[in-house]
């Protein structure tokens, strides 16, 4: 394989300060919904990265499940690595993927718990197998085999097999209070756009255009 020889130009369309709005969060609702529009296959995936003790950088991809002038919420095993090391440093940075539209967002912020009340009323929304699976999975814990999962699952689904599904004590959910997002838009030649929105004072935003 010839990695060096990978390469495409970025032509779907430049960035301006003009098309931005003033509030970031605003503008990724409306970059988001325009990657729904387009097909942008899982526009609500992200990454979250968090750091452990020793200061190694660990990064996985878990789904938004919503946004507002607040932040950006996403729902996780208590137990599992990325909420014990956002325990220990509730530092992180989210990145949304958007290649089919050459597009990309930074978010630079701090976690913190979203009420256990708001927790059980989106955990009360999912599928039920998806509860099941809360259940069922010690997230990050080393198995001894998938089949040792299913059998979990399907121990959960007897156990749960009437009524409602309780929420786990180890399941909830993080807010990311960002303090700094970025907006990229492929363009040609490498000549990439980047605006950097810096929370200042109070409610405000301060914006720059980054070097590509």
């Amino acid at each position: 394989m010839q990695l060096e020889e990978l390469r495409r130009e970025y032509l779907q369309g430049g960035l301006e300060r003009a098309d931005l709005d003033d509030d970031p969060l605003v503008q990724f609702e409306r970059w988001l919904a325009q990657a729904m529009q387009l097909g942008v296959n899982d526009p609500t995936a992200m990454t979250v990265a968090t750091v452990d003790a020793q200061g190694q950088p660990s990064q996985r991809v878990v789904l938004l499940k919503h946004v507002d002038n607040n932040g950006f919420v996403f729902y996780t095993n208590l137990d599992s690595r990325k909420a014990l090391e956002l325990g220990t440093n509730p530092k992180t940075s989210l990145h949304f993927p958007w290649h089919q539209i050459d597009r990309q967002v930074k978010v630079r912020g701090v976690a913190e718990r979203i009420p256990a009340a708001v927790a059980l009323a989106y955990f009360a929304s999912r599928p039920r197998e998806s509860q099941l699976a809360a259940w069922a999975s010690a997230q990050s814990r080393p198995i001894s085999s998938r089949q040792f999962l299913l059998q979990q699952f399907a121990a959960m689904k007897k156990r749960f097999s009437e009524g409602h599904i309780p929420l786990p004590d180890r399941w909830g959910g993080y807010r990311v209070v960002p303090h700094a997002i970025e907006f990229w838009q492929g363009g040609a030649h490498r000549l990439h756009d980047r605006f950097e929105f810096v929370k200042s004072t109070g409610a405000d935003w301060s914006v720059a255009r980054l070097a590509p």
